[in-house]
């Protein structure tokens, strides 16, 4: 690699530093980001109220005569709409209490009992939310073609009799009595749904079941980290075909979401860090997926909407079944909830390097009891695995470092022409029986290895609020000593002196520049990915230094 190259290279990640650190300045002083504004609740109201959603491509047609009935979420006609005073119920268990709108049967609020809102313990997180101009709620409910039928702006009466952790409410309009029964058990948060649908009218009938979720436009402010580190927020589905789909608010707004639109099992969710709800309908029903802005300007929707198998008999009663998940990102719980559903921390291309990594994660807190300590373990096991890489790395860092002496000779010797200093440094390369790349090639092995695990730490749900030891509270949040921060700064400084000087002066001072720029970035990292940092360098450091003595004992001056 000759020092032009090695120059563009470090102006090159020198430069996107800079652009990166400037854009998260940008976003913490509240100003739009270089890479395109984030969208607003008023931008929904700006965009209008957009047409209902036809079904697509179904293989049965019925789903999509469905889907053009009534727009889930449109107002209903306030003179045809009897008056109704809503009572708000509660449906608990150990982890779980929800408050249960008779209006619509609507989840509009879930509070997680396992879960503080914050580091203090003040209170507990509430994920759903109705709050004004902030909507976040979970709603159901039914269509069918020219006819109002139970929907979620419909006014239900409670079910009496039923036991403990059992919620039914009950509406008939449009010749449909629909009875929705929520079942909350203990230890889960996945609430059990069954549509219950008795046909009133005088002809069978094909109603359709949907399940969506509607929410804000905005993202849930975790402190500073989201200014320096950003995670997906927004709607997302996963069918068979086509796995899992982020759907960002943004391309919704504009009318350009790109998703599955159909299929025969999947499911629909709203995902942002750490947290998850997600409607699950039954495996093997045809049913469409929908994502839109709502009608009435109060947020973004992601659906699914999925007929019953058979038409209901006149006198005839039918029921269709779905899971609403409500809870934190578990991987172990959203496993078993749903195929695919696990996928909502998402890792991209990383996935299969992440996953293994994750459990192993897991496997050390079980045997170590401490997330700060499973960090530290797993970041040496996996330093140990890439030892001999690194150590090839390392041995040709140090015969480089042995050389530059000379290197800087030929710069002074050749001076401008940089032809001849080119074929000097190859000919001192071959005589020395040196690979200029052999630095850096090892290196780039492990690179997509430890993206992999900084993925991890930050996706990781267990990390929120998990102390390590002494100060460190939270290996979520970012040292609020900065005394880790501090350590890492050292540690970057001493690896940086231990390898060999660039022969360029220029270079010298942007890759000192570029320390400084990574030691203020890291002032704001979660506590866990900064102890990762540090445990690395400091593995790194010490696999150096042995590295080098034993050059030491062969004759080399290292020194």
């Amino acid at each position: 690699m000759n020092s032009n190259t090695q120059r563009f290279i470090l102006w090159a990640i020198f430069g996107f530093s800079l652009i990166f650190l400037w854009d998260a300045w940008l976003k913490y002083t509240g100003q739009p980001s270089m890479f395109g504004p984030q969208p607003q609740q008023t931008q929904q109201a700006k965009a209008g109220t957009p047409p209902a959603a036809p079904g697509v491509g179904l293989a049965q047609p019925a789903v999509a005569t469905a889907a053009n009935a009534a727009t889930p979420g449109a107002a209903p006609d306030a003179a045809a709409a009897p008056a109704f005073k809503s009572e708000v119920l509660t449906l608990a268990n150990d982890v779980l209490k929800l408050s249960v709108n008779t209006r619509g049967g609507v989840i509009e609020r879930a509070e997680l009992l396992k879960h503080k809102a914050d580091g203090t313990n003040a209170g507990n997180l509430v994920l759903l939310s109705n709050e004004a101009g902030r909507p976040y709620v979970a709603e159901s409910g039914l269509l069918l073609t020219g006819s109002e039928v139970p929907n979620h702006l419909t006014g239900f009466t409670v079910v009496p009799g039923t036991p403990a952790g059992v919620l039914s409410l009950t509406a008939e309009q449009g010749g449909l009595r629909l009875t929705r029964t929520y079942t909350l058990e203990p230890g889960s948060y996945s609430i059990k749904q069954r549509f219950t649908v008795e046909n009133l009218r005088a002809e069978a009938v094909q109603p359709a079941v949907y399940g969506q979720l509607r929410r804000h436009g905005e993202k849930v402010s975790a402190g500073i980290n989201d200014y320096f580190i950003h995670t997906f927020t927004g709607p997302a589905l996963y069918t068979e075909a086509d796995k899992f789909q982020k759907v960002p608010f943004e391309d919704i707004a504009k009318g350009k979401a790109k998703h599955s639109k159909d299929g025969n099992n999947g499911w629909v969710a709203m995902i942002q860090h750490y947290f998850v709800s997600a409607w699950v309908p039954p495996a093997g029903l045809a049913r469409v997926y929908q994502t839109d802005l709502d009608p009435n300007g109060l947020g973004y929707r992601v659906r699914y909407i999925a007929n019953f198998a058979q038409p209901i008999a006149p006198a005839g009663k039918a029921e269709q079944e779905a899971v609403l998940l409500i809870g934190p990102q578990d991987q172990q719980m959203l496993k078993k909830v749903a195929p695919g559903l696990d996928l909502v921390v998402d890792y991209s291309w990383l996935t299969v390097i992440a996953k293994p990594m994750y459990y192993l994660l897991m496997w050390l807190h079980s045997v170590l009891g401490n997330w700060g300590w499973a960090i530290i373990f797993l970041t040496i096991i996996i330093k140990a695995i890439f030892y001999l890489p690194m150590a090839s790395a390392y041995k040709s860092m140090a015969k480089m470092k042995q050389v530059t002496p000379r290197m800087m000779a030929l710069r002074e010797k050749y001076g401008d022409d940089k032809m001849k200093l080119n074929q000097a440094m190859m000919e001192l390369y071959k005589t020395e029986k040196i690979n200029p790349l052999g630095g850096c090639l090892p290196i780039l092995i492990t690179i997509p290895v430890f993206l992999a695990l900084y993925w991890v730490l930050l996706g990781s749900v267990e990390m929120r609020h998990a102390p390590w030891l002494l100060w460190v509270k939270d290996l979520s949040t970012p040292d609020p000593w900065y005394i880790l921060p501090i350590v890492l700064a050292v540690t970057m400084w001493a690896q940086f002196k231990l390898n060999p000087t660039p022969p360029d002066p220029m270079q010298a001072r942007i890759l000192m520049i570029m320390q400084a720029v990574f030691a203020v970035m890291f002032l704001f990292f979660p506590s866990g990915l900064v102890l990762y940092y540090i445990v690395n360098n400091v593995l790194s450091i010490a696999q150096q230094w042995w590295i080098y003595r034993q050059l030491e004992k062969q004759g080399y001056k290292m020194r």
